[in-house]
């Protein structure tokens, strides 16, 4: 594998509309993440993936763009960008932006245009069909619930497509010209300084054509998205020029967000001459999941976590890097999540964060992640702002469920639980900001926040600090950056255990997954113990005794 520039850096996902709000309205922004600068280079992080801070009516918090080339005012103006990157770049942090091309808005100047000659150019920047009466093109469900078909406003016999919110038109990719657009566009921004992109929602832009049904998996007769996601084929020839005209010959870091790849295509998606630099793996966040809806979708175990990580690392082997999360802004907090219920404490935080921070690949680290950030329960569907959880919720309802049982579902995964605002102290709403917070400030913040534990060497936060050290350690870069991941004691219950090998090093991470102390039998001599979540470690021998969550990190012999 060709050595590439980000391969030893760690990632950060901020939210700006949650991160710091540096001007009183509620808002995080730019102005806030550039006062932030000196906190992320103090945590070590060297990739600043900003999710989408574009001109938008925030139909879906900011993924439905209105002006690809402008700033929204709420987060601030260009300038203002331009100073972020430049002082970012100071600091030897590179800012990476969401690119958002499977849609925009329905307030793009594209769309409008579209909307006014829907048989001119610019219609053809979108999927526009004539109506058939009642009958649908296809039986597609918005991944925002309902069909994927909308009538076109100011035209009541023509229909256009939206895989997701209905404020959110598809765009045609089938389009040599919409492409051509697109292109100046990312190159615009690479020029100006961008790092390179995290690329939302990219496998949706190959469609299957023609438009045909699917079978239907929910009582309203209609397909999930991912089953056509599914069955397109073709999306290398766009995706493979894209990479030709912009990536590349920027030397561009991107991390695609992508579903539905089959084994065998991974080379070609991050491969030495991949699409991309890397891309996420989602395996952990979609076990478990049902067709059915969030209501039906059942805890996952220590055991499937494992089993989870285990073969991510096995598809991709040694021949390019997964972009490793526990949560990000679609996803609820990870250590609600993926730690039992009643069990969530700081030593686990710890043992999660390292587990899945040491496997093979890039980290991203999701805003408060660092902290150990939870979920917030809320009490009525009213104070939920995603609207992926009030579609949920309205799906259990359907179901049978009752409004307790609904909202149980949404308060494990809605989408809000990672937007609350990042808890920077105790103090009113959280230190985020001295105004009215767009979001509710979760009231764990007196106990779970950022003052608290800096200067606190057993906290989430400086174990955070240690792992991204270590990971930068030079004398063990063949086995902690480049390595392969070799399970170990698979069969153990509730022992997540692994090797990272290099030519030189052979480093093994150990994590009890339970409350219970467990013994591990060890492959050989320990020369050091690198990195240790508890304040013992009980070696001795061949053995080593791991108390309820604890995670050691070890160089063999």
């Amino acid at each position: 594998m060709q050595k590439k520039w980000w391969h030893g850096k760690t990632a950060y996902q901020i939210y700006p509309k949650s991160f710091y709000d540096a001007n009183g309205d509620g808002i995080g922004d730019l102005r806030g993440v550039i006062e932030k600068l000196d906190y992320l280079q103090e945590l070590g992080v060297e990739i600043v993936w900003l999710s989408p801070i574009y001109c938008s009516p925030l139909a879906d918090q900011g993924y439905d763009i209105s002006d690809y080339y402008n700033i929204d005012p709420r987060f601030g103006t260009m300038a203002e960008m331009d100073e972020l990157i430049a002082k970012a770049k100071e600091r030897g942090i590179g800012i990476v932006m969401d690119l958002v091309v499977n849609h925009c808005s329905d307030e793009h100047e594209w769309f409008r245009k579209a909307c006014q000659d829907p048989d001119g150019p610019y219609g053809k920047f979108f999927y526009i069909v004539d109506r058939d009466g009642e009958h649908l093109p296809c039986n597609w469900r918005s991944a925002f619930g309902g069909s994927v078909w909308e009538p076109l406003p100011g035209h009541p016999d023509k229909l256009y497509l939206h895989t997701f919110h209905k404020k959110q038109p598809d765009l045609n990719w089938e389009n040599p010209a919409m492409r051509e657009e697109i292109y100046k566009m990312i190159n615009w921004w690479l020029d100006k300084g961008l790092a390179g992109f995290r690329i939302d929602a990219i496998i949706n832009i190959k469609k299957v054509l023609p438009f045909r049904d699917f079978p239907a998996d929910r009582a309203d007769g209609l397909c999930s998205i991912s089953t056509m996601n599914y069955h397109a084929k073709g999306i290398g020839e766009f995706l493979g020029e894209m990479a030709e005209r912009c990536f590349n010959p920027h030397n561009a870091f991107t991390a695609g967000e992508v579903f539905y790849v089959s084994d065998d295509r991974l080379p070609d998606f991050i491969g030495d001459h991949g699409y991309f630099s890397s891309m996420f793996d989602f395996n952990e966040t979609l076990c478990n999941a049902s067709e059915k809806g969030w209501y039906d979708q059942k805890p996952i175990t220590p055991e499937q976590y494992k089993a989870c990580c285990f073969e991510s690392q096995a598809k991709v082997a040694d021949f390019g890097f997964m972009s490793n999360i526990i949560e990000n802004h679609d996803e609820p907090r990870g250590v609600s999540r993926y730690i039992p219920a009643g069990e969530c404490t700081v030593r686990g935080k710890k043992m999660l964060g390292g587990l899945n921070f040491l496997l093979r690949g890039l980290p991203f680290i999701y805003q408060g992640q660092e902290l150990g950030m939870e979920n917030m329960a809320v009490s009525s569907i009213d104070e939920v702002d995603d609207i992926s959880a009030r579609d949920e919720y309205q799906v259990a309802l359907n179901a049978g469920c009752t409004q307790q049982e609904a909202l149980a579902a949404v308060n494990m995964f809605s989408r809000d639980n990672a937007r609350t605002p990042y808890q920077w102290d105790d103090g009113p709403n959280a230190g985020f900001t001295t105004g009215t917070p767009w979001l509710h400030v979760n009231p764990n913040c007196k106990e779970i926040n950022l003052a608290a534990q800096r200067n606190d060497p057993d906290s989430v936060y400086q174990f955070y600090r240690k792992l991204i050290k270590l990971r930068k350690n030079a004398d063990l870069e063949d086995a902690l950056i480049y390595g392969i991941t070799v399970p170990y004691r698979v069969e153990q219950k509730n022992l997540m255990a692994y090797f990272r090998q290099g030519e030189q090093h052979k480093v093994l991470v150990l994590g009890n997954f339970q409350p219970q102390a467990q013994t591990v039998p060890l492959p050989g001599a320990v020369k050091k113990i690198l990195l240790n979540n508890c304040g013992t470690a009980a070696i001795t021998g061949d053995t080593a005794e791991l108390e309820g969550y604890q995670l050691l990190v070890l160089e063999m012999a």
